[in-house]
């Protein structure tokens, strides 16, 4: 379960204005900007009375580079492509139930009982053998749910009902359903259909023939979190969707291949970002991974897109990279519920998830759900 963090201020708006012939000397103030170029449009000049009136448009454009023009180009021709999805119906906010009760024997994360969001935690979570027992066990647990849950999805199943079977197999096992109370979020496992980037609350909703969903279930088992998540095909998909579902694992994939002790942290989000760019897919910056472990979020934040933020993977340290991918606009808007976040545009989103665990071992390899990537130099 990823969750939003702002990393920098937005570029500003290109602009169009007009101004007086007087005003040259603000215009030639931007033209010595690194990122603007200025252009003086003259209009025939008037004569008489009307030449009180005579102005000058300058128009301000940001200069790209040719590679940037060539992705914006190749963007726009997938976007032509695929301007059919818009005309799906849009998610709708369905009747939500009452929150699932768990039995008072299971033990609690510290979280609970408060709904505003926890502060993310500074510290680098770094499991000694013990610790790595433990978070194998949550997040195998984590990942048999999954596939469970996904194996409910077909056409006229609603997203409460994955939430009530979800709800019911963790408690099973002994384990708390962390997303249930976090920060206030109603239920125990987040459901994102269509154009839901993440965080979909379930509700009453019928899942319709060539949706897709994503179902993010996060388990706390043992005093550990076990966080994982992927998109599942809803009945007859259209190939378009499949391919954008098929893309984003592979970004994922291609994302922890780079992992292992001593690697950047930033070489995650560049071999995502060109992967998704192949495609002309869009990458979301807003939602990031995390550290998990004894504590749901923490240090380190892991962006999905190109960056330079430092920081080196560390042994015995636990981690997710969750990317999203769109296929037109990586805005997104959030409902009122505080939770739900869609694209801004209504376009297609899908996500998936792994938790990494970085060893001095040689081998890669794969635990159910739970992902441990060795260094070379071991």
């Amino acid at each position: 379960m990823g969750f939003a963090a702002s990393m920098s201020s937005p570029p500003p708006p290109l602009q169009l204005s007009s101004s007086s012939s007087s005003s040259s000397s603000s215009s030639s103030s931007w033209s010595k900007s690194a990122l603007f170029s200025v252009t003086p449009v003259s209009f025939s000049p008037l004569t008489g009375k009307n030449a009180q009136y005579r102005k000058r448009l300058v128009v301000l454009s940001k200069r790209v580079s040719p590679l940037e023009e060539a992705m914006r180009i190749r963007r726009e021709r997938e976007l032509q492509k695929t301007v059919k999805f818009r005309k799906r119906p849009p998610l709708r906010r369905g009747r939500v139930s009452p929150r699932l009760p768990v039995p008072d024997n299971i033990p609690k994360p510290p979280y609970l009982g408060s709904n505003e969001l926890p502060d993310i935690s500074s510290e680098h979570q770094i499991h000694d053998s013990e610790g790595i027992v433990k978070m194998r066990a949550a997040c195998e647990l984590a990942a048999r749910v999954l596939d469970n849950a996904g194996k409910l999805v077909r056409p006229s199943v609603t997203t409460n009902e994955i939430d009530k079977a979800v709800h019911q197999m963790i408690i099973d096992a002994g384990a708390y359903p962390s997303p249930l109370g976090y920060g206030g979020f109603p239920k125990s496992v987040c459901t994102s259909v269509n154009e839901c980037m993440c965080h979909g609350i379930p509700d009453s909703r019928q899942l319709q023939d060539g949706d897709i969903i994503n179902i993010d279930v996060t388990v706390y088992l043992n005093g550990y979190h076990g966080d994982t998540s992927k998109t599942f095909l809803c009945g007859n998909v259209n190939d378009a969707l499949m391919r954008l579902v098929k893309v984003t694992e592979e970004c994922l994939e291609r994302g922890i291949a780079l992992c292992k002790d001593g690697a950047s942290f930033k070489k995650i989000g560049k071999r995502i970002s060109e992967h998704a760019e192949k495609y002309g897919y869009g990458v979301v910056e807003r939602f990031v991974g995390h550290g998990v472990g004894t504590v749901f979020h923490s240090e380190p934040l892991i962006l999905h897109n190109r960056n330079d933020r430092p920081g080196i993977m560390v042994e015995g340290e636990t981690f997710t990279i969750e990317p999203i991918l769109t296929i037109g606009s990586t805005e997104c808007i959030t409902w009122p519920d505080n939770w739900t976040t869609l694209t801004a545009d209504g376009s297609p989103a899908a996500q998936f998830e792994h938790t990494i665990l970085i060893t001095r071992t040689d081998t890669v390899g794969s635990n159910s759900g739970f992902i441990h990537v060795g260094s070379s130099n071991a």
